[in-house]
């Protein structure tokens, strides 16, 4: 066994312990023993590293805590597969409570910050069960939700292409989810890919409803014949991020124009839902006294 040290990533609030040989986690009454040899160096909570004392090793407690304290903060830091596998091991209440959280998560309307967080516990999930295609077909939902809100729209970027390696990795777990293949051509269209995007529409369409085959040979025959946005749709998000910024720094004059270069493009504009983006276009107008305009593009919101 190689003794090369260990990577570990940094996380505020973490501190790795490297436990001595023959460490072995116990608890539960003696359900859980795990040898620790082999594993990466356990991440503790400030103060559970504060308490060890000179030569004291940590507790089944604070081992748990340590992992899901990491994990939630960064899922894909250093080690995390095997911390996930220690999670599924020794700690079935945290795997519960993980749960109970993406539940909670799913039933209400969230801001950016609670995606982040649902995004974090959906990626846990999918370190324990690498092998549900559920998960990452979730995680790219989530991703896609927040790279399309006006009020995340600087992550767009981030977002879209993270959905669509996501989606990836569903369709290589389950290739027969049609779902997933029409959501993976989206996220191609999205990302300009729109010859990728047909291809993989035309092997799904025949699977689907009727009225989701007529939308998706339309969008199919839209790209051969040219009908595409002139630069990809996440150019397109780009800007409208950037004019949603210019509008909070209080010009609105320039984020109203570069709204109007966006909604030029009309294949763009019928294929997205903006109705917050002639909102914001409206208020725009507004603020800059142009008040026939801003009817208009509040009609539309």
């Amino acid at each position: 066994m190689s003794n090369k040290p260990r990577t570990t990533t940094e996380i505020e609030g973490i501190r790795y312990f490297t436990p001595p040989a023959g460490f072995v986690l116990g608890g539960r009454d003696g359900l859980v023993a795990i040898q620790w040899e082999g594993k990466p160096p356990i991440p503790l909570l400030d103060e559970d590293y504060a308490a060890l004392g000179a030569c004291g090793t940590p507790d089944y407690d604070m081992v748990g805590r340590g992992i899901y304290q990491a994990l939630r903060i960064n899922p894909e830091c250093g080690g995390a597969a095997e911390y996930a596998a220690v999670l599924k091991d020794a700690y079935p209440h945290i795997i519960s409570e993980l749960g109970g959280q993406i539940i909670m998560l799913e039933a209400r309307e969230v801001d950016t910050p609670y995606l982040d967080r649902k995004i974090n516990f959906l990626k846990i999930m999918a370190l324990i069960n690498p092998d549900n295609a559920g998960l990452p077909l979730e995680i790219a939902r989530t991703y896609v939700d927040k790279g399309s809100r006006l009020s995340s729209m600087q992550y767009a970027v981030t977002c879209w292409y993270a959905a669509e390696r996501q989606l990836k990795t569903a369709l290589g777990l389950n290739p027969g989810d049609r779902h997933a293949a029409y959501e993976y051509g989206e996220a191609l269209y999205v990302l300009g890919r729109y010859e990728q995007a047909a291809e993989i529409w035309s092997e799904v369409k025949n699977l689907m409803e009727p009225a989701e085959q007529a939308r998706i040979e339309s969008r199919i025959a839209g790209i051969l014949a040219g009908k595409v946005p002139t630069v990809p749709p996440l150019d397109y998000l780009t800007a409208l991020s950037i004019a949603v910024e210019q509008h909070h720094n209080g010009f609105s004059g320039d984020a109203a124009a570069i709204i109007k270069d966006v909604l030029a493009d009309r294949v763009f504009a019928e294929q997205f839902p903006l109705n917050e983006v002639y909102y914001l276009l409206g208020t725009c107008y507004q603020e800059i006294c142009m008040m026939a305009e801003a009817a208009e593009a509040f009609k539309r919101s």
